[in-house]
């Protein structure tokens, strides 16, 4: 049968063996005579030897004691080493992350408040990918992931998601005359050329039917995979765009102006995380750094400016 030894008897028979006496050890460990004379015997019952002599109400290190010490203090050292990792855990000073981001949040949004959480944190590790939202949605499923941003998937026992939802608006070339109004219509967009999304995409269906409804005519001059795309082109004055909250509000858009739109066109996004396993201290603080941007973006007012 194996010893049973406590990581206090350890301690406390490296601190004999530092020391050279029972008395010393016992005023460094705040301990009795008594109490460490009766450890260090116990710690001798369990190996089935010695480890000193007692000699004159001395102890003199058995070469079984010298050999004993160097496998206490690598036990001992190596627990220190896991506590102070541990709690570097605990702190959010080390650990990884891995993330997976839809097209519209990958090009700014995320990787800025990534940064700003990784800021002081030189031990943290980052894997950060962009897919589409429907393959994001399968990695978390598999629990591949600890974290996902994407458009809102339907419901699946394997993801938990918390849905943002938020409002587009238009992109205009700032000297546009319709740059003037603070809140533009169908009709004021009748005929005028747009960047959009490719046809199924929720935003592009919701834009459609606002203009069916108006009895406008809806001028598709470029249709992109993304919206960030659109931003340049609407700065060169070539057409106008329907763009999500996220992409307005954090990527760089120069002779690019955003105004409200009505009726209201919603995109839904959400953060996933796998139901399957708990998050890691680490994931935890992330989503909720994470959260706190994403409702900051979602109660942002455009600027009329």
């Amino acid at each position: 049968m194996l010893p049973n030894l406590t990581i206090r008897q350890l301690q406390t028979f490296r601190e004999v063996m530092r020391s050279g006496s029972i008395s010393e050890a016992s005023r460094t460990l705040l301990r009795t005579q008594p109490a460490v004379s009766t450890m260090i015997a116990n710690i001798e019952k369990e190996l089935g030897f010695n480890l000193f002599v007692r000699e004159h109400g001395r102890l003199t290190p058995s070469p079984e004691a010298h050999y004993f010490l160097e496998e206490a203090e690598e036990v001992l050292d190596r627990l220190d080493r896991t506590v102070r990792t541990m709690s570097e855990f605990g702190t959010l000073d080390r650990g990884s992350l891995r993330i997976a981001c839809h097209p519209a949040s990958s090009g700014f949004f995320l990787p800025k408040v990534l940064a700003e959480f990784l800021k002081g944190r030189p031990d943290v590790k980052a894997d950060l990918v962009m897919r589409s939202s429907q393959v994001i949605e399968d990695m978390i499923a598999s629990q591949e992931f600890d974290i996902g941003l994407a458009e809102t998937p339907r419901q699946r026992s394997s993801i938990r998601i918390e849905p943002f939802r938020l409002e587009c608006v238009i992109a205009l070339p700032e000297q546009d005359p319709l740059a003037s109004k603070d809140v533009l219509t169908p009709a004021d967009l009748e005929n005028y050329p747009m960047a959009m999304l490719f046809s199924d995409h929720p935003d592009t269906l919701a834009t459609q039917r606002a203009f069916a409804q108006c009895g406008a005519t809806l001028n598709r001059r470029f249709v992109l995979r993304t919206s960030l795309p659109a931003l340049p082109l609407v700065g060169a004055g070539l057409c106008g765009a329907i763009v999500d909250r996220i992409t307005a509000a954090t990527s760089p858009a120069p002779g690019v102006v955003f105004r409200r739109f009505t009726p209201v066109i919603a995109s839904s996004i959400a953060l996933l995380l796998p139901a399957q396993r708990p998050a890691s201290i680490l994931t935890t603080a992330f989503r909720d750094y994470l959260r706190q941007h994403l409702v900051q973006v979602e109660n942002t007012l455009i600027s009329t400016g």
